[in-house]
């Protein structure tokens, strides 16, 4: 792309200034490096052949060998762009002034603006955009934009970050891997243009192939996502570092279901619809982009490792089952095709030990790697250990070991197989050969190996659509066990039969209509057996009529109900609940149940709707699957009943009205014969007036 204006989507938005703007105005421009002005106006001077810069400063005069301007209103033109990096109390003036001379554009640097609101709706009352403030500047490759502190190198990753300084981190890193950046923005404070436009704005930029985010704040995270699937669908996979919020966590907990389930856990299930992957370091983040941005993405986990140390193909095979990354055996023509190129003693089974071949001709880890890429026995080869340092230890070899990482480098090319080295030589002279064709390097294997699970990962999760289902359910009024069971009846789930009762008559009554044993309980408490809110086992009504006397001396009036007890053998007790997430959307989440459910922390969420493919695939995720399958001679549950509960659940918390909703059964008793709730609970926070944190997930 080398023309404005760019794509109707960066139109529409506004944003095609912050991409290859006509013209730019550096205010506060200086030429003192130690300054922020030097930067800005250095970097958008690199520009200067494709489009108009201006300098202003103060004093006006001469800067870079240019001339100055003391103000705005003495350029020549109107710029399309300001960027501005003046103490905070000239901030309005400055805005203003641009504002005034019909600016489209503005990034601001400057921390600490008073009355950030005032200023967002001045910007958006004169029909401009504006980055920041406290934003550490941008970069395009495409368009020779750069305003920002450092230099980048032009390359394929691009980079959004909530904190300039984290930002800064990432791009730095990829430097270091060889990786070069294709846009680079600090969001800032978002008093106006927001994280989730900047996602949007990638997904018709040309230059970026894969992206790094970083996010301290979820508060448009259904945006976020669905800017993150885009840019999957157009081909560009997203890696995301992000924070949570403990904070958020606890208001979030009052049901089980809540307290099962962390911020970061709603992250990654929302991670898992859009196609992305969550990491948890700027490392971690530089070392998948790497391998995402090398060529070729594994088709799946199988992994053969290259040694030239048995222990160091042991760490490797280790770290790699770790982390899901399968190292199969093998087959016996291909180990014996292997140990006839190798020394005696050598390993050919999967690790390959190389048995010091290496040493005597760097070409054999050229042909060893080789025979493994075309075998389709593997989906990616790393090779670990020395290669990459025989250079700089006997500089002699340096010629060979260059010669060698350039036919490897060809031969992954050519065989379409990811081929990643881990090196005890990072530094060298081969390895850079090998990040300048593309070759992955990492300086520890569990760097090596963490990044490949995380290609592997994104290669198996494309991400899905979240249409939700038609028509809206109403949230009924009140809370607790009564109004969750009736909602979720009417969704198919299904229940014991049961009488709401007030006093002790009607517990006889009811009695009558239902099949004993009885189960009393307090409908409206949260956490009944805490408070002493059930009573089981009750085998008449006069021992029914008996429990409720008892408990409604110590609890008080309320909306009691009588059941019928599920007395069932050989059940299974799951969690089953969902959740409407300000947000990030809808969730549902299945899990080990009962009282010890937060014991046990045996859990899965996912955004919702699912259909019955994810929710079998969430069960058999589950550490407590065994029992569902029939556990020591017991008869296997019936999973479909359980997998369509989930289904069920999942489309009405997707159908809700209105956000901060929870709805949850615990326990969902499943068996031989289906599956029936025997306790339900409506959590709605429309009257908490809690507080809007950042961060909150």
């Amino acid at each position: 792309m080398t023309e404005s204006p760019h794509s109707p989507g960066a139109r529409n938005s506004g944003l095609a200034v912050f991409r290859d703007p006509a013209s730019v105005a550096v205010v506060g421009a200086s030429a003192n490096p130690a300054k922020w002005g030097y930067w800005l106006a250095r970097g958008a001077l690199a520009g200067r052949d494709r489009r108009a810069v201006h300098l202003v400063t103060r004093s006006g005069g001469e800067l870079f060998g240019r001339p100055a301007a003391a103000s705005l209103d003495d350029l020549p033109d109107v710029p399309e762009l300001v960027a501005f990096c003046v103490p905070a109390r000239e901030v309005p003036g400055v805005v203003g002034q641009a504002l005034a001379l019909g600016v489209r554009g503005l990034l601001g640097i400057t921390a600490g603006v008073p009355d950030g609101s005032g200023l967002a709706a001045r910007v958006a009352a004169a029909g401009a955009r504006m980055i920041g403030p406290s934003s550490l500047g941008l970069f395009d490759a495409e368009s020779a934009l750069q305003i920002t502190w450092g230099d980048f190198p032009a390359g394929h990753l691009a980079v959004v970050s909530q904190s300039g300084q984290v930002g800064s981190e990432i791009a730095l890193l990829a430097q270091r891997a060889g990786l070069g950046i294709s846009r680079f923005v600090s969001v800032g404070s978002q008093l106006d243009v927001t994280t989730a436009e900047l996602l949007e704005d990638l997904v018709d930029h040309d230059t970026t192939r894969a992206v790094g985010v970083y996010l301290e704040s979820f508060q448009d995270g259904r945006r976020i996502f669905d800017a993150i699937r885009a840019l999957r669908a157009a081909g560009k996979p997203v890696v995301l570092l992000a924070v949570g919020s403990s904070e958020a966590g606890a208001r979030a907990a009052r049901s089980h279901t809540s307290a099962l389930t962390s911020p970061m856990e709603l992250v990654d299930a929302a991670c898992r619809a859009a196609g992305a992957l969550r990491v948890d370091t700027p490392a971690a983040l530089v070392d998948v982009a790497a391998c995402l941005l090398a060529g070729a993405l594994p088709d799946g986990p199988r992994l053969g490792i290259v040694s030239d140390s048995g222990g160091q193909g042991a760490l490797a095979a280790d770290r790699a089952g770790r982390r899901g990354i399968r190292v199969p055996e093998l087959s016996a023509p291909l180990a014996a095709d292997l140990a006839a190129l190798l020394p005696d003693g050598a390993a050919t089974a999967n690790p390959v030990d190389l048995a010091g071949a290496g040493e005597r001709d760097l070409g054999t880890y050229r042909e060893t790697a080789v025979r493994l890429l075309r075998s389709g026995e593997v989906d990616s080869v790393v090779l670990s250990g020395y290669f990459g340092r025989y250079g700089l230890d006997s500089p002699a070899l340096a010629e060979a070991e260059q010669r060698v990482a350039a036919e490897l480098a060809e031969a992954a090319r050519e065989m379409g197989r990811p081929l990643l080295l881990h090196s005890m030589g990072a530094e060298g002279a081969a390895t850079r050969v090998l990040r300048e064709a593309g070759v992955p390097v990492f300086a520890t294997i569990d760097a090596a190996t963490d990044a490949l699970a995380g290609a592997v990962a994104l290669r198996s999760s494309p991400g899905r659509s979240l249409a939700p289902p038609a028509g809206a359910a109403a949230v009924p009024a009140g809370s607790g066990y009564w109004p969750a069971r009736g909602l979720l009846s009417d969704a198919g789930i299904a229940f014991p039969g049961a009488r709401q009762v007030a006093d002790a008559g009607q517990v006889a009554d009811a009695a009558e209509l239902l099949r004993p044993p009885y189960v009393l309980k307090a409908g409206w408490l949260e956490h009944k057996s805490e408070a002493g809110g059930v009573r089981v086992g009750l085998p008449d009504g006069p021992s029914a009529a008996s429990a409720f006397t008892e408990m409604h001396a110590r609890l008080g009036d309320g909306a009691y109900v009588l059941e019928e007890q599920d007395v069932r053998p050989d059940v299974v007790e799951l969690i089953l609940g969902g959740r409407r997430d300000a947000r990030l959307g809808p969730m549902v989440t299945v899990g080990a149940g009962g009282t010890e459910a937060e014991l046990h922390r045996d859990s899965v969420t996912e955004c919702a709707p699912v259909d019955l493919e994810q929710a079998h695939a969430m069960l058999r995720s589950l550490r407590c699957a065994p029992l569902l399958a029939g556990w020591r001679g017991r008869p296997p549950v019936d999973t479909g009943s359980l997998a369509r509960a989930v289904v069920a659940v999942s489309r009405l918390v997707a159908r809700l009205a209105g956000d901060d909703t929870e709805l949850e059964i615990n326990p969902l008793r499943a068996g031989a014969d289906g599956a029936i709730a025997v306790d339900a609970l409506l959590v709605t926070h429309r009257d908490d007036h809690a507080p809007d944190t950042k961060g909150e997930s």
